[in-house]
């Protein structure tokens, strides 16, 4: 579906007198008069700001049901990574796979184009996700229910099919592209050791092919917090923003990486592999490239978080946030460690 625009010559012509920005907040009421409106979803009785990661995120109610409101950062995402990713949810939705999904405008659009302050900006209405995240994070039977919901969705998505460019999670935008963007911030030192790992990593994962079913959709962000698990534990995923055609078997590190990063249990990552394995088995060359690949997870989540940073909250940017990232790698890096 193409995403709806709003005329940008009345509103340029009037903000030559306003002083540049690179981040603004967008007003809840406007977004209620102006966005939500177009969506056939009855009488919109609350929309507040709740939370700012990636993109804003407004939490709506009716009186019937409640949504959520996404909208998109002007540095974060182009308009054809932010299309390919809500035909891909309701392609999923579809198919299925429990995911929140977009809905579409009264007039058939999946997204709004608001022409922001600091530039043009994309806001979606999804479904609201039932349950709540797993409570202390995700148990053992948690875990493998996830590893099986991610194993049918890469399976599900290798019939997708979409009309715009797709975004690719190469290893080329995983690691150079991550590794331009992180450099200015390292000293010789680490800048050196950085760029032997990378060479390393690439060559560990030279013949791990990109095909079929091996090369697939991947969510991109697989962990616990997005997620939600009702008390019966069904479960519903959701923020699949850096989503991208690429390795299976990464969406399995980057879930690795981000619970290790978090202290989580080896018996959770065993749990979720297993699930995986269930639904899917994975070949002997992605269970051998599982190490390097953790460590792309790892180099491109913290690339993505310095660009958000720099834009956010710069002051996070200290000597010890690199120093505690660095120490985390080369953990990662160790031939004696295993993550079960």
């Amino acid at each position: 579906m193409p995403v709806a625009d709003w005329s940008l010559k009345e509103f340029l012509s009037t903000t030559d007198h306003i002083f540049p920005i690179t981040y603004s907040t967008l007003a809840p009421q406007a977004l209620v008069d102006r966005v939500l409106s177009r969506y056939a979803v009855g009488e919109i009785t609350s929309c507040v700001f709740w939370m700012r990661g990636l993109s804003d995120i407004y939490l709506v109610e009716t009186d019937n049901n409640r949504y959520v409101l996404r909208v998109s950062h002007a540095h974060w995402r182009s308009r054809a990574e932010i299309e390919f990713e809500l035909e891909l949810l309701t392609f999923l939705h579809n198919n299925y796979i429990p995911v929140a999904y977009p809905l579409e405008t009264e007039d058939g659009q999946l997204a709004i184009e608001i022409p922001a302050l600091e530039g043009k900006r994309y806001a979606s209405l999804f479904t609201h996700a039932e349950g709540q995240i797993a409570v202390g994070d995700l148990n053992k039977t948690q875990a493998q229910k996830l590893g099986e919901t991610v194993a049918r969705l890469h399976n599900t998505a290798q019939n997708f099919q979409c009309h715009v460019a797709r975004p690719h999670l190469t290893i080329n935008y995983l690691l150079d592209d991550s590794f331009r963007d992180l450099s200015p911030f390292f000293n010789e030192v680490a800048r050196n050791y950085m760029s032997e790992a990378i060479a390393q990593i690439k060559e560990q994962i030279r013949y791990l092919p990109q095909e079929f079913p091996l090369w697939s959709v991947c969510w991109g962000d697989p962990h616990s917090g997005n997620v939600h698990f009702t008390k019966t534990n069904e479960i519903t995923l959701f923020d699949f923003d850096q989503c991208g055609y690429g390795w299976r078997s990464f969406d399995i590190a980057k879930f690795l990486q981000v619970t290790l990063q978090a202290g989580i249990s080896p018996s959770v990552r065993k749990a979720f592999l297993q699930g995986y394995q269930t639904a899917q088995p994975l070949e002997e060359i992605e269970l051998k490239c599982m190490q390097p690949l953790m460590q792309a997870a790892q180099i491109w989540s913290w690339a993505i978080s310095v660009k958000s940073a720099i834009v956010h909250n710069h002051s996070k940017l200290d000597e010890s946030y690199f120093h505690h990232r660095l120490e985390h790698f080369k953990m990662l890096r160790s031939p004696d460690w295993k993550p079960f």
